[in-house]
C-alpha cells in the first residue's frame, strides 16, 4: 500500500511549545489529520490550536509522559496506516511530504523512512558502512533521529512481538532503539533526501523554562544511554560507557560547589541519573515547571 495525504497522519508531542508550534504547522497540508498530544495538559492550547488549524485535533495528557509514550498515546488514537512522528521545532519544506509520498513509491519495502536535515554539519541519520548513498535517490540507513520519521505502521503490526516506542525511556535514544528493533527483524529505514526538515534544536520548550529544562535533559541522557546499552549490550558495556560520564560529573560538581550553584546542579543531575539507571529505577526526573 501507498503513502497518501488521506492515509497519513502526523502527531506532534508538546510541551510548553507555543513560540514554535505555527512554524511546524505551516507547511503541512490541510488534507492531512495532525494529532497533537499536549504533555503540559494545557486547556487553553488545546482550544487555540484546534480553533486555528481546522486539521488538528489536540488530545491533552494528565502527566508528562515524555516524547516516546507521548507518541505512542498519539499512535493508538490514529486510524491511518502511516504515521509521521514529527517534533515541535521541527519544520518541513512545503514540498516535503509531497516528497516522502512519491519517493517511498520507488520503494518495494520498507518500515520506515525520513525527510533529510538541511543542516549538512548535522545528519540526522546514522549510515551503514555497507550502504551507498546514490544521489537524490533514497538510501538505507542504520537509525534516524526522532525529529521527523515516518512509520509504515501496517507492515510494523504484523510482527506480533513488535512495539513502538519503549515508555521506559522519558527522553533521549527512544529513536535508536526503535531502529535498532527495527533491524533487528530485518526491515529497511530509508532517507529520502528529496524531503527536507529543518530542526531548530532544543527549542521545542520555551525559553523562560532553558534551566528547568536543561536539569531535565542532563539527568536523562544519562539514565538513557546507561539503559540503553544495558538492553542492548549489557551491563558491562552500560558500566563501560557510564562510569567515565560520572567520575567526570563529580569532579565537575565538587569544583563548582561553591562557585557557581547553577552548574554545580547540573553535574549533580548527571551524577544521578547515572545512579538512578544503575540500580534499576525507572526515568522518574520531569522538569518543574508549572506555567
Amino acid at each position: 500500500m501507498n503513502i497518501s495525504r488521506q492515509n497519513l497522519s502526523i502527531i506532534i508531542v508538546t510541551y510548553r511549545s507555543d513560540k514554535v508550534i505555527d512554524e511546524c504547522l505551516k507547511n503541512i497540508p490541510e488534507e492531512i489529520k495532525i494529532l497533537i498530544v499536549d504533555n503540559a495538559n494545557d486547556e487553553y492550547f488545546k482550544k487555540k490550536i484546534e480553533k486555528k488549524y481546522s486539521n488538528v485535533e489536540c488530545i491533552l495528557s494528565k502527566n508528562n509522559l515524555g516524547m516516546g509514550s507521548g507518541n505512542n498515546l498519539g499512535l493508538k488514537h490514529i486510524k491511518t496506516d502511516f504515521a509521521l512522528i514529527l517534533n515541535p521545532d521541527a519544520i518541513l519544506d512545503k514540498n516535503a511530504i509531497d516528497e516522502l509520498i512519491n519517493s517511498s513509491k520507488q520503494l518495494e519495502t520498507f518500515a520506515l523512512i525520513a525527510p533529510i536535515s538541511k543542516n549538512l554539519n548535522y545528519p540526522n541519520y546514522k549510515l551503514d558502512k555497507n550502504h551507498i548513498i546514490k544521489k537524490n535517490k533514497p538510501f538505507k540507513v542504520l537509525s534516524v533521529d526522532g525529529y521527523a520519521m515516518l512509520f509504515n505502521i501496517k507492515r510494523l503490526n504484523q510482527f506480533k512481538n513488535f512495539y513502538f516506542f519503549d515508555e521506559k525511556i522519558f527522553m533521549y535514544l527512544e529513536n535508536d532503539d526503535i531502529c535498532k528493533r527495527i533491524k533487528d527483524i530485518n526491515e529497511d529505514i530509508y532517507m529520502i533526501p528529496s524531503s527536507k526538515v529543518n530542526h531548530l534544536g532544543g527549542k521545542a520548550v520555551d525559553s523562560k523554562h532553558e534551566y528547568e529544562i536543561e536539569l531535565s535533559r542532563n539527568w536523562h541522557w544519562i539514565w538513557s544511554k546507561f539503559y540503553f546499552n544495558k538492553k542492548h549490550h549489557g551491563i558491562i558495556c552500560a558500566l563501560k560507557n557510564g562510569v567515565p560520564t560520572f567520575v567526570s560529573a563529580l569532579i565537575k560538581y565538587l569544583i563548582y560547589f561553591f562557585i557557581n550553584k547553577k552548574k554545580k546542579y547540573i553535574y549533580f543531575q548527571r551524577m544521578s541519573g547515572f545512579v538512578n539507571a544503575l540500580i534499576g529505577n525507572n526515568s522518574f526526573y520531569r522538569p518543574k515547571i508549572k506555567s
